[in-house]
């Protein structure tokens, strides 16, 4: 079998469910790579992820691990302000603390009030849409701009900025690959616009998000400001970047699959049951973030060691044939679809009951508005080669 690192640098997306299978049943909890003497190990099948994510033995706050020195040399560490005190990359009671923050934006309650504007806002797109001649870029037109409005109002940042924001989100996600040039530079631009965004909010509060989150900070003991640097990062990244491709990736499998496409456009009652399927199929996040082992264990067979990296595959374990009947066919009827594309345990994905809304309002508003929406014929749908997340680059459809 081919290092992982060879197989990802020659287009490792395209054939990613391949290379999945092959390390399920012959290596499930497999060594990527070791270095400084710790291993770097990759989680593949279904069961064995589920057990990771719930698992309390492995942690997600590495100065719980290593000295100074030793967070110096590894590769795994990114000691840049705005992310050092990120929710995801946090255990408890600090983790419990953040969560208990925001939570109530996210509540049942909270996302059903949402449901109006989101509306609004992709009948709005649609609109736009009609006016426009030749292929459209389904992701430039409508898959884009919808999650970012949206989490762009919750949290209280102008129209204008909006877009200023995908180039620093494609940044900081490619830099779990690599770093490019620009990183540091979209970094400081980031946080130097938040900067001011915050201050503005300071001197006139709004009724949104990251008024609340600053009230917080003052009254101290609950957010301290690299706190809220880090949290305010991640709601606009994850609240935009996954609900992007999980719109275009699950109209892209229904373009696959034109038996499924009919039958969806036939009976609408079928989305959201076609949502989970293309969360399972297409995951959006193709591996959970970053844990360690935080004491030397036996998991599955392999010995761990304390200090070692470990990651879980989501898409391998979405296609898991040992949990899931035919596990690479895409099927929107599909029954008790427990799929782990927003994670499981403490860390499961705040934003998943937004997310599945903007997806189940994005399909609904696209097929009543185009019911012969299909794949531009000039299309050449490529997948992103960014390893944590799965998403096109752009997804040319033709709308009659």
């Amino acid at each position: 079998m081919e290092p992982i690192e060879t197989v990802y640098h020659s287009n490792f997306k395209r054939g990613a469910y391949s290379f999945y299978q092959s390390i399920r049943h012959q290596d499930p909890i497999f060594p990527m790579s070791k270095q400084y003497n710790h291993t770097s190990w990759l989680i593949t099948r279904y069961d064995d992820v589920k057990e990771l994510l719930k698992s309390q033995s492995f942690i997600k706050d590495q100065s719980k691990l290593f000295s100074p020195a030793e967070r110096e040399k590894n590769p795994n560490d990114m000691e840049i302000n705005i992310f050092q005190h990120m929710m995801l990359d946090v255990d408890p009671p600090d983790h419990t603390r953040l969560r208990r923050l925001v939570q109530p934006f996210f509540n049942p309650k909270s996302i059903r009030a949402m449901e109006p504007r989101i509306q609004t806002v992709a009948d709005t797109l649609i609109e736009e849409m009609r006016h426009k001649d030749g292929p459209l870029d389904l992701i430039d037109d409508f898959a884009f701009p919808l999650p970012i409005i949206v989490i762009s109002e919750l949290l209280g940042v102008p129209a204008e900025d909006r877009n200023s924001f995908r180039q620093w989100s494609n940044t900081i996600v490619a830099a779990a690959d690599e770093f490019e040039e620009s990183f540091i530079e979209d970094v400081q631009a980031f946080s130097t616009y938040l900067t001011k965004l915050f201050e503005e909010r300071r001197n006139n509060p709004q009724d949104d998000l990251i008024s609340k989150l600053l009230q917080a900070e003052e009254e101290g003991e609950k957010l301290h400001t690299q706190e809220l640097y880090s949290m305010v990062v991640l709601l606009i990244i994850a609240g935009h970047e996954t609900t992007v491709n999980l719109i275009a990736n699950t109209m892209y499998a229904l373009f696959q699959h034109p038996d499924q496409l009919k039958q969806l456009k036939e009976d609408h009652s079928f989305i959201e049951s076609a949502i989970e399927e293309g969360l399972r199929f297409y995951s959006p996040v193709d591996f959970s973030t970053a844990r360690w082992a935080g004491e030397d264990m036996s998991f599955r067979g392999k010995e761990i060691k304390r200090g070692d990296f470990v990651v879980a595959s989501l898409s391998s374990a979405n296609r898991d044939e040992a949990k899931f009947e035919a596990a690479d066919t895409f099927d929107i009827t599909r029954k008790d679809n427990q799929h782990l594309a927003f994670g499981l345990g403490i860390h499961f994905c705040l934003g998943a009951p937004l997310a599945r809304l903007e997806g189940k309002i994005a399909l609904q508003t696209l097929f009543t508005a185009f019911p012969y929406i299909h794949l531009a014929p000039s299309a050449q749908p490529k997948w992103k080669e960014i390893f944590l997340l799965r998403g096109l680059e752009k997804l040319e459809v033709e709308l009659t």
